[in-house]
């Protein structure tokens, strides 16, 4: 009987599972990491949203190690090093720029795992300024960039090139935010 291995099929069902759990474990870790970021505070008595996140890791069964490691990444305290705080510029698919900001403990992974999620995409890493200049830095008290020269995207094979890429980019577990400088625009 071909094709019945009962260890297979379990084998393929733990896989999708495990895949699944790790995207929401990732998402958690970089909620996490945020409030703890604004809060100032890793202790949950004196950061409401951080006390509200765990909750929701309780509900998802994530490991109190992992919890830990994100909240520890938070405050800067990275078990590898220093967790800092990085720029990436990239252009997507049509030349639209993009940047990409991570909170890493690891710059040359990091910057690996980028390199290969734009060339997957059909884009490509910047150098230094080659895509800033699109972006200023936001104002009053938020942090991030704005973009300040959209650029319109017509073509519906590009939007979803794009798409998938910016979903690439944001599966990265130290991946914080990805800004496009494209716009979606379905006028002709």
């Amino acid at each position: 009987m071909s094709g019945h291995s009962k260890w297979a099929n379990i084998k393929n069902r733990k896989g999708a599972q495990d895949e699944k759990k790790g995207k929401v474990f990732g998402q958690l870790s970089r909620l996490i990491r945020a409030a703890v970021k604004e809060g100032g505070s890793g202790d949950p008595s004196q950061n409401p949203t951080l006390r509200t996140i765990l909750e929701k890791t309780r509900e998802a069964n994530m490991p109190k190690e992992n919890v830990r490691r994100a909240i520890d990444k938070g405050l800067g305290k990275g078990t590898s090093g220093a967790v800092s705080e990085i720029v990436y510029e990239g252009f997507g698919p049509g030349g639209i720029g993009m940047l990409v900001t991570v909170a890493t403990d690891n710059v040359n992974r990091i910057s690996s795992e980028l390199k290969n999620a734009f060339t997957t995409a059909g884009g490509s890493m910047g150098a230094p300024g080659s895509v800033m200049y699109m972006f200023n830095r936001a104002r009053g008290g938020e942090e991030g960039y704005i973009c300040i020269t959209p650029i319109p995207i017509k073509d519906e094979n590009t939007q979803r090139k794009l798409q998938n890429l910016m979903d690439l980019l944001r599966e990265i577990e130290d991946v914080e935010e990805v800004l496009c400088a494209g716009v979606w625009s379905n006028k002709e």
